[in-house]
């Protein structure tokens, strides 16, 4: 296992190990090191946190001591550098942001030269070198740094162009969320320069209120704004701007897998989908079956994007997702996109004349409660005799109309317990009993 390196980079409480400046110079040497050991060019990026600005300078000295030049971009949703990092020709990019954390968190994840994200051998390798001194090459190889703020408009023409072409949305109102986070200038932008009327809101970032009330995590001021001005759809991207949620004319909520179904199911007409659908092991039980009927395989995934999208790349597929609104449409690019998965949506409610209530409705959703124990150290919670004895409870209540998904968060000191089936009553008091069962076998850990 990694020892930094976690489901999504390396990220943690800003002035606690691993996310203190002095880690993040080491990081980015031996980064360098492994992704441009001859020298080359990196690409930097960040969400709006306040300690962004440290941890730019931090990076920024790590890597021109490597005798890598540095371009910083500066606030750029989190597909934006992926995107980037490609288009200029760089070895590899880096983005400082916690996704959709509160502010006093903040994390470092890399992109490779084709705008992916590494391998795990890849990151070992970054780690090994973590236990080296750091190296400073002589001036004559020490790398360069500029800033490159402007060139961010090239992502915004790169989103516009993912809808078809001549397409506009002129004539629809469209409330904007982005979270106050890296989306907060790139994503109202491009929704204008399309033509629809836009109401922004979490548009007005202070380094303290990503993610505050508002965006992908907090959708509930979306909900209250989109009927509030009558506009035809709502969409709320999180803190570095690769989910988003959406929000119908009523107000009411459309998660990931409800925007996987309505996108799989337009490919599906247009006859551009290609091989099964991927989900998660958290995905709606109603997601799988209504795809089935519809003649669209499915297959679940570990949680995580890279894991998604390494299934895809298994199965020939193009189109995966969380629930959570991480949705990869690898037809259009590399990585999950909350902007260019929303603009999908947005195409096909264009297309068809069709509201977003109206594409979604053909599929249920099964009543789903999923609860965060927050541990003190993760453990594994199917090593838990007394957890697995709850869990074998409650799937013979259930009778095969049910799930019961237990995993480490990968991101967080949390277990998450998810529990899903026909009888909501069952679902709650299920989720509830093995929840506790986790908190306590969490206090013997902690004993």
């Amino acid at each position: 296992m990694s020892q930094y390196f976690g489901t999504d980079g390396v990220r943690g409480r800003v002035g606690s190990a691993p996310m203190t400046v002095d880690f993040a110079l080491k990081l980015a040497n031996a980064a360098a090191r492994v992704l441009a050991p001859q020298g080359g060019r990196v690409l930097i990026g960040k969400d709006t946190r306040v300690s962004g600005y440290m941890f730019e300078s931090a990076l920024e000295a790590g890597f021109v001591a490597a005798g890598v030049d540095v371009m910083l971009i500066g606030p750029l949703p989190t597909p934006g550098i992926a995107y980037m990092t490609q288009r200029m020709g760089c070895h590899f990019g880096v983005v400082i942001s916690a996704s959709h954390n509160p502010y006093d968190d903040n994390g470092i994840k890399f992109f490779d030269a084709t705008g992916s994200k590494l391998s795990d051998e890849i990151e070992r390798q970054i780690e090994r070198l973590l236990e080296s001194p750091t190296v400073t090459q002589e001036s004559q190889r020490l790398g360069r740094a500029v800033r490159i703020d402007k060139s961010r408009t090239q992502y915004q023409e790169f989103c516009a162009s993912t809808i078809p072409a001549g397409m506009t949305l002129a004539g629809m109102k469209i409330v904007i969320d982005c979270a106050n986070g890296a989306g907060y200038k790139v994503g109202p932008r491009v929704l204008a320069d399309l033509g629809a009327e836009i109401v922004p809101i979490g548009c007005s970032p202070n380094g303290r209120n990503i993610n505050d009330g508002c965006g992908s995590t907090a959708t509930e001021l979306l909900e209250l704004t989109v009927p509030g001005v009558r506009a035809q759809v709502g969409l709320a991207l999180d803190g570095d701007g690769d989910r988003v949620m959406m929000v119908d004319a009523l107000g009411r909520v459309v998660d990931g897998d409800q925007l996987l179904y309505v996108l799989a199911r337009a490919r599906q007409e247009a006859g551009t989908l290609q091989g099964p659908v991927v989900g998660t092991v958290m995905s709606n039980l109603g997601l799988e079956q209504s795809l089935q009927q519809a003649g669209i395989g499915f297959q679940r995934a570990q949680v995580g994007d890279r894991h998604v999208l390494a299934m895809l790349q298994e199965v020939g597929g193009t189109l995966g997702g969380e629930t959570s609104g991480h949705i990869l449409c690898l037809d259009k690019t590399t990585t999950g996109d909350g902007l260019v998965s929303a603009l999908q949506v947005l195409a096909v409610m264009r297309a068809s004349g069709a509201g977003l209530a109206e594409l979604c409705a053909p599929m249920p959703k099964y009543p789903q409660v999923l609860l965060n124990v927050r541990v003190a150290r993760r453990f594994d919670p199917w090593a838990a005799p007394a957890i697995v004895e709850k869990v074998s409870l409650l799937e013979r209540r259930f009778d095969g109309r049910g799930r019961i998904v237990l995993r480490a968060s990968g991101t967080e000191p949390m277990i998450r317990v998810m529990v899903e089936g026909h009888d909501a009553d069952l679902v709650k008091t299920g989720a509830r009993e093995i929840a506790a069962a986790v908190e306590a076998e969490a206090a013997r850990w902690a004993a």
